[in-house]
């Protein structure tokens, strides 16, 4: 599913109609969010965390790699794994203990192969004026998730 952001407030929908759409709570899911850099990943990730209750600030997990928030009846841990070297340093971030929790994962190509056990992918690209997100539901979970987003957001375009 496809769709285009011609701004931050789609931005924001978006992420309303994924929050809308999560399980609560959303326990051991794992949604990766890709794009270059400034292609909308922090923008999405934040306004999901808002979307699902969060109101204080929600700063770049770049240097601390991990930041939990409690919300909804989860833990959300929005990881960014940008400094990364290889999918083995993520038993240093405590990765598997991450499972209890809703895990947000930018830069997820820095660790090869978390696809494999991931359930949602969001490809985030500059469009024009604007930015795209193409959805990709990696599980079973994910493809009805991806589904479910797409119809409450107007997505038409079918990818995946």
């Amino acid at each position: 599913m496809k769709r285009y952001l011609a701004d931050e407030a789609a931005t924001t929908a978006l992420a309303g109609a994924l929050a809308a759409a999560l399980p609560v709570p959303a326990s051991g899911w794992t949604i990766l969010l890709q794009g270059e850099l400034g292609a909308g990943k922090s923008t999405l990730a934040r306004a999901l965390l808002r979307a699902l209750g969060h109101d204080g600030p929600v700063p770049s997990p770049t240097y601390t790699l991990v930041e939990p928030y409690r919300v909804a009846g989860t833990t959300v841990y929005h990881v960014d794994l940008y400094r990364i070297g290889s999918a083995d340093e993520l038993y240093y971030i405590g990765w598997d203990d991450l499972d209890d929790g809703l895990r947000l994962v930018e830069w997820p190509d820095r660790a090869p192969g978390l696809a494999d056990s991931a359930d949602l992918r969001i490809r985030l690209a500059y469009e024009g004026a604007g930015r795209s997100a193409v959805l990709e539901g990696l599980s079973e979970r994910g493809h009805a998730l991806a589904r479910a987003v797409g119809e409450a957001a107007g997505m038409t375009d079918r990818i995946n």
